[in-house]
């Protein structure tokens, strides 16, 4: 089997030896299955023609790392039989002209995960609000006014871009703080961009689970992401900020709603972060699985269950197409 991993670019420049990503884990898994696997960026990929194409570069696995041959190689992206499609936020212009790459591979002849429609269709704030009963109270808006009455409301609030990551820009506010004006109006561009407004979840001093999905299943590994550098959130990748966590089996049915949903939609990996059993954000364009805490705190080998998962489900989807 050929893969191609359409990864970050800062992650293509620290490829090697790069645990902390889900991506090394998978690749190594797969490379250690002897599958053939690729690497690319989305300003890699074109057209020619109707036919989508990429340059890419091939992966090896030597003494437990990985590494990539430098040499350029241009293929056809239904050459891969199966298609990671694991881009980092902001999804901007650029990530999604991507995504319109693959409307012109034939999926008869490439599987791809996640479905970089549903992933151009689905923003992962302001989307989240499909699943409000399990969500904190919230308001979509750029108006200063409806944030600032949410504001009074709700006496503490958290407001988020929609559009980027791992915290990226997300801003807490109180009632009554003195920057008020200058938060909102520097968040929401002077009124003219849209924001996803939370209830602030006084629970989050303590951080927010991860909760992991593989096509409609909770997976039973979780942990708690914990708020770093003197910040509100989670914001720093260390061993000492990923601890342990569990889910109870309210979350697991709760939460098993949204993954059927989103497998529906063709969204098979995703990464729920929740606060006291509230759902904040659905991470479903590079979710990360935090493979190396998981496995260390649960003694397990999680990259071989999520990579047995993925080709099971690549040969269903071809072989049912034949």
């Amino acid at each position: 089997m050929d893969i191609l991993f359409i990864i970050d670019r800062i992650e293509l420049k620290y490829f090697e030896f790069n645990n902390l990503v889900t991506n090394f884990w998978l690749i190594r898994e797969f490379l250690m299955q002897n599958k053939n696997v690729y690497i690319t960026t989305i300003d890699k990929l074109g057209l020619q023609g109707n036919v989508a194409f990429t340059h890419c570069y091939e992966a090896y696995e030597k003494n437990g790392n990985i590494f990539y041959d430098k040499q350029d190689i241009q293929r056809k992206i239904e050459d891969f039989q199966l298609v990671m499609f694991r881009q980092d936020p902001p999804v901007d212009l650029d990530y999604i002209n991507s995504t319109y790459i693959f409307d012109f591979v034939d999926r008869n002849k490439t599987f791809v995960i996640n479905e970089p429609r549903a992933i151009r269709d689905f923003n992962e704030k302001l989307h989240a609000v499909n699943f409000l009963e399990f969500m904190p109270e919230n308001i979509v808006t750029s108006s200063k006014e409806d944030i600032i009455r949410f504001l009074n409301k709700n006496e503490e609030i958290v407001l988020k871009p929609l559009n980027r990551c791992f915290g990226a820009g997300v801003m807490c506010l109180k009632k009554g703080d003195k920057n008020t004006s200058v938060i909102i109006n520097s968040m929401t561009n002077n009124g003219s961009t849209l924001v996803m407004v939370q209830k602030y979840i006084e629970k989050a001093k303590y951080g927010d689970k991860r909760v992991m999905f593989l096509g409609e299943k909770v997976m039973d590994y979780c942990v708690q992401k914990l708020p770093s550098n003197d910040d509100f959130k989670f914001n720093e990748h260390c061993d000492a900020n990923i601890i342990k966590a569990e889910l109870s089996d309210t979350e697991k049915e709760n939460f098993s709603i949204v993954a059927k949903k989103l497998n529906k939609m063709g969204i098979y990996m995703a990464g729920l972060d929740v606060i006291d059993g509230k759902i904040i954000e659905i991470n479903v364009t590079s979710p990360c699985y935090f493979i190396k805490e998981v496995n260390g705190h649960f003694g397990c080998e999680l990259e071989k269950e999520i990579t047995d998962y993925i080709l099971k489900k690549t040969e269903s989807e071809l072989f049912a197409k034949i």
